[in-house]
Order: structure tokens, then C-alpha cells, then sequence
């Protein structure tokens, strides 16, 4: 577990060494629009044999066959390129970059899903590490900008092919909207423009916008989730070290936090007894219980360091990388929760 942890700290603090993209977003040509008829262009669709089909152990299962309801999931940044680097925004056709996608935020994350719905997850022109950290805004924003055009391409075509009105019963198949850092800059705006206030809300069963602060009021019409089955809502946590409080933190009580131990968003703690199930091995080496707690404060999520052979040396104090991971199974259980309950209420 110590190799793993450690692995991911070099990955988390890439951002610090890598040089942000030499050329001025307006004189580059972007890299080709991806095509969503394309299955290469999806890192998870249930009719392929990915990623997101696979389970840490053989007792969680891949329902994807059966499924009554879809997980739109979008994964995180993994474009940190540094030497030579000219591109905002990652091609989609990049081999290497899709593999590191797939066995890092697919496998990792989007399989949480696969008890609860069908899992499509689209490849897009993500937008390099730097546009969280350039003083460059308008490149960042324009980066982010083509970034999310991707997503709404596949959404849409989500909604023609996979996800279109059922003549016969009027409705479409109920959605989870999942998503992680990056990926949820980019969920967020997308559950604002086709679901807040919108027909689509009535086929939300639940958003997970993990890895980036989400204002409460973020939505006019989609409330934060209180309580474990409550649909037609979003959850959202950031994680820290208990006790650390990032540099420049400001106390924010107006950023949604919820504790995914007891999926309320009370600050009463909840110990690690309450975690089914953290995913840190290798991931087919089964999940790990009890391994951390979880305590809203102050806009954040706080975990006590988990102890394990070699965790002394585990020194950093930013979650963020496992922000699902360290709650793998109580996700995966509440998401399937959560669509029961949808279609309980709605058939």
C-alpha cells in the first residue's frame, strides 16, 4: 500500500514541476473533435469490454447487463505533460494518455458505478493541469471551454443513441452524474445547462461532483443530498488530512460538503467503523475496511491519516487523488441505493 500511496503522491504533485503550454491558446490549432459515433472514443461504454467493468472483489458485481439506469461519468485530469509541451488540450487519440486514464480514473473510479447503472464515459480534449494554476485566465478558460464543447457532444449524442424517450412509456432510463476534479468543472456546468430546472431533472437520480468546491447554491433547482436516499439532488466533498487546512483556506460554510460515510452534511464525525470499503491495493487485490474516517469542516472533508505498514512516510496532506477511493464500496452502495430508490418512486 506504501508503493501505491506513494505513487500517487508523485502523480498529485506533478502539477508543481510540470511548465504550462507555450503557446497562446488563440494562435494553436487545437487538436481534432472527437467523434462520439466512434466507440474509441468513449473510455467506458457498456456495450465494450472496459475498465469500468471490473470490481475489486468477486462479491461486488458488474450490473451493467441489467441495469435499469446510466452513470455518465467524467473522469479527472491526467494530461500533465511537460517537455516540448504546446497543447491546452489533450488529443483524444493519445494512446499513452488514454491508457493512463483507463488504469487510473476508470478502473479506479467510474467501476464504483457499474452495481448502479450502465457506465459511459466519454474521452474528451481535456485541458492541461496548468489551467488551474496559469495566472494565463483566458487561456484557461478557453482550454476549459473546448474541453466542455467535448462534453456536451457527448452528452448529446448519449441522449440520441443511448438515452432517448421511450415511445412506449414517455421517459427516458434515469441518470447518475458522476465525476471527478476536472471532470466535475465540467459536470457541474452540464447538470446547470441540461438539468437544473429542465426536463432532464426529472431523470436525475443523483449527482457526484467529487474533487473541486461546489457552492450549495450552486443550481437554482438541484438541492445537496441530506440523506442517503434522497434523489434529484448532488453530493460533493473535497479531502483532506484532519487538522490541515489548505494554504489560503478561508472558512466557507457556502461550499456543499457531504460526508460519504453517512451521506448527510453534518459535521458530526463519522469514525472509520462506518467505511465498508477503501480500494488502495492493486485494484484486484481487494478493498480495504475500516481505513479512514471522514468529518465535514469548514467546506472540506477531513480523514485522519490511515495506518498501515510504511505509512510514516506518507507525508502529504491533500487527499484529493483518492477522494473516492478512500470510500470506494459506501459510494458504489449508495449509488445503487440511490437508483432504487429512483425506481421505486418512478415505476
Amino acid at each position: 500500500m506504501f508503493r501505491y500511496l506513494f505513487f500517487l503522491l508523485l502523480i498529485f504533485t506533478i502539477s508543481s514541476c510540470v511548465s504550462k503550454p507555450k503557446n497562446i491558446f488563440s494562435s494553436y490549432t487545437p487538436p481534432a473533435t472527437p467523434d462520439y459515433s466512434k466507440s474509441e472514443n468513449w473510455a467506458a461504454l457498456p456495450t465494450l469490454k472496459d475498465e469500468a467493468d471490473r470490481t475489486p472483489h468477486p462479491d461486488l458485481k458488474d450490473l451493467q447487463a441489467t441495469a435499469e439506469a446510466d452513470v455518465f461519468w467524467l473522469h479527472p485530469t491526467t494530461y500533465t505533460k511537460k517537455r516540448g509541451n504546446t497543447q491546452w488540450n489533450a488529443p483524444t487519440n493519445d494512446m499513452r494518455l488514454n491508457e493512463i486514464t483507463d488504469q487510473g480514473s476508470i478502473l479506479n473510479q467510474a467501476s464504483i458505478f457499474n452495481g448502479a447503472g450502465k457506465v459511459y464515459a466519454p474521452r474528451y480534449r481535456q485541458a492541461h493541469i496548468q489551467v488551474y494554476y496559469t495566472k494565463d485566465s483566458v487561456a484557461a478558460k478557453s482550454a476549459l471551454d473546448l474541453a466542455y464543447d467535448d462534453i456536451k457532444s457527448a452528452f448529446e449524442f448519449y441522449l440520441q443513441q443511448y438515452n432517448s424517450v421511450n415511445p412506449q412509456t414517455g421517459k427516458r432510463r434515469p441518470i447518475i452524474i458522476a465525476s471527478h476534479s476536472q471532470g466535475t468543472t465540467h459536470a457541474a456546468r452540464l447538470l446547470r445547462e441540461y438539468f437544473d430546472g429542465k426536463d432532464l431533472q426529472n431523470d436525475l437520480i443523483a449527482a457526484y461532483l467529487v474533487g473541486m468546491p461546489v457552492p450549495k447554491n450552486y443550481f437554482k433547482n438541484i438541492k445537496v443530498c441530506e440523506a442517503p436516499e434522497e434523489i434529484n439532488c448532488f453530493c460533493s466533498w473535497r479531502t483532506f488530512m484532519h487538522g490541515h487546512l489548505p494554504k489560503k483556506h478561508i472558512p466557507n460554510n457556502n461550499f456543499a460538503v457531504t460526508n460519504p460515510l453517512t451521506w448527510t452534511t453534518t459535521t458530526a464525525p463519522a469514525d472509520k467503523t462506518f467505511n465498508k470499503g477503501a480500494v488502495l491495493r492493486k485494484f484486484e487485490k481487494n478493498f480495504t475496511t475500516n481505513l479512514v474516517d471522514a468529518t465535514v469542516h469548514d467546506g472540506l472533508l477531513w480523514a485522519h491519516k490511515p495506518k498501515f505498514r510504511g505509512s510514516f512516510f506518507i507525508t502529504f496532506k491533500n487527499y484529493h487523488i483518492v477522494d473516492l477511493n478512500f470510500y470506494y464500496v459506501n459510494i458504489r452502495e449508495n449509488a445503487i441505493l440511490r437508483a432504487k430508490h429512483f425506481l421505486e418512486k418512478n415505476n
